[in-house]
């Protein structure tokens, strides 16, 4: 991630309150039901992969946390969302990987190790 993109979700967020840096989904998406079939091939219009950084207004972000429900959240915007704020999004690029698994840490050592740089932040 460059420090460009990082300036813009911060500025984005100081206008709006909340904004997040994401990347439009290209992956085919499909729903399937509990037995393992498809029932759905589900449109990528308006679709976006959220990412990290996650910024916010920090009395929003502490009165999110105390939800009774907070817990539940697979997301920082998810919170913000729930009070009704609106969240901006800042375009990036899939190579701003996020790491939710222990599969994504991996696959981020193996980019690593390929690009043989001495820092993380050198890849991107």
């Amino acid at each position: 991630m460059s420090s460009e993109l990082v300036e813009k979700v911060f500025a984005k967020a100081v206008q709006t309150g909340a904004a997040m840096l994401a990347s439009p989904v290209t992956d085919t998406l499909k729903r399937v039901d509990s037995k393992g079939v498809i029932t759905e091939t589900v449109s990528r219009a308006g679709l976006w992969g959220a990412q990290t950084p996650q910024v916010f207004r920090r009395d929003w972000l502490e009165e999110a946390y105390k939800l009774p429900d907070a817990s539940s959240a697979t997301d920082d915007c998810m919170l913000i969302e729930r009070l009704g704020h609106k969240v901006s999004v800042v375009e990036s690029s899939r190579v701003n990987l996020k790491i939710t698994t222990r599969e994504d840490l991996q696959i981020a050592a193996q980019l690593l190790t390929l690009n043989k740089k001495k820092s993380p932040l050198d890849f991107f």
